[in-house]
């Protein structure tokens, strides 16, 4: 059977707003409200920063995600705002692109922010290396860098990435899921991306295919990878290009929270959720009823909101001084408790923290 036809109203009925998308950290209370008692940001003897609120102080920042009008990056910048409130400083400006597809609108915002002088710049990088000499010039001004979600991929002018989980893993519990979800027999799937150039889902894809080259995985088949640019609409018809293309598929994984969404809304709308599951990583909200009717049976994610809060925390800490950006480095934030900064083993350069953890989601905790 053909799938050509754009959904109607596809927008309208998902409430679609999202882009999905192991540690040194002792990440603590990550979904709690309640914050640490505060202090002012210092760096200790011991190469230690413990930032908190009560410091004060002019700091003046940018929130860029990949796009805007996401569930996914409004909670993020929730979380940076806690962070200011906890630190009185003042919000980061939350600026970006309008559209996810649009993988050169973060250069006018990164050009824009140094000619407006801001401290800092916390980036959800959508260009890839296009991002490269907007950021390097950020730095050369003196402004501090840091990456949350979706790094730089040659680490070239950012001070900081801010990794929600180890990437490497997400590929092994992207596995694990394709794995639990067919069973020993396998099958064909396919991969639904958000943007060619987004550097976490590449990473995320990149680690899934290696994985699957262990002989436990032998049985599953990655038949194709496809873009939906996180749009409802064109991640919607994109599933429904898979089904037609290849009539054997099991399995849609989804790294991103706008494509799991839509393409679990294409197989229900089709009436396949028996023939093709869907997995990948999603928001709680929006896949309880897939889940629930057995569309998407598993799928994970981690908490965009602590992911924002520590990112700010970051930011604040190395632009006031409280702390160095080099590897070893230790620093307090807030109620997200202590880091240690490393060097980032999926990239030749740069330096990363790690958040985490995973949740993974079926109908046993998918309605909280």
């Amino acid at each position: 059977m053909k799938f050509t036809r754009l959904s109607v109203g596809v927008i309208g009925a998902l409430a679609l707003l999202g882009a999905a998308c192991g540690s040194d950290s002792n990440s603590s209370a990550s979904t709690g409200d309640t914050a640490a008692p505060t202090t002012e940001a210092t760096a200790t003897s011991a190469g230690t920063a413990t930032s908190g609120g009560g410091g004060g102080g002019a700091f003046s920042s940018i929130f860029l995600p990949k796009c805007t009008g996401n569930a996914v990056f409004d909670q993020a910048n929730d979380g940076a705002k806690e962070a200011a409130t906890e630190l009185s400083v003042t919000n980061a400006d939350f600026v970006g692109p309008a559209s996810c597809a649009d993988s050169t609108g973060q250069l006018e915002f990164v050009t824009n922010a140094v000619t407006q002088g801001v401290n800092a710049i916390m980036i959800s990088n959508n260009a890839g290396d296009q991002i490269d000499p907007a950021i390097k010039a950020a730095k050369d001004a003196g402004i501090t860098v840091v990456a949350w979600d979706s790094p730089i991929p040659s680490g070239e002018g950012e001070d900081l990435f801010v990794a929600q989980v180890d990437f490497d893993e997400t590929g092994t519990v992207m596995a694990d899921m394709a794995l639990e979800i067919l069973g020993d027999a396998g099958g064909e799937l396919a991969i639904l991306s958000a943007t060619p150039d987004a550097a976490n889902q590449n990473a995320w894809i990149k680690s899934f295919n290696e994985v699957l080259k262990d002989p436990k995985y032998a049985n599953l088949k990655v038949v194709d990878t496809v873009y939906g640019n996180d749009d409802a609409d064109e991640s919607y018809n994109q599933a429904l290009s898979l089904i037609d293309k290849h009539p054997n598929l099991k399995l849609i994984m989804a790294p991103t929270t706008v494509g799991i969404a839509a393409a679990s809304k294409a197989m229900q709308d089709e009436g396949l959720c028996e023939k093709v599951k869907v997995s990948g990583l999603g928001l709680p909200a929006e896949m309880q009823a897939y889940t629930e009717s057995g569309c998407a049976p598993q799928f994970a994610l981690w908490s965009f909101k602590d992911l924002g809060y520590l990112a700010f925390y970051a930011a604040h800490a190395i632009s006031t001084g409280a702390l160095k950006a080099e590897e070893g480095a230790k620093f307090t934030a807030g109620r997200m408790g202590d880091y240690t900064i490393e060097k980032d083993p999926t990239r030749s350069k740069g330096l990363r923290i790690v958040m985490g953890p995973f949740t993974k989601y079926d109908k046993t905790n998918v309605a909280g």
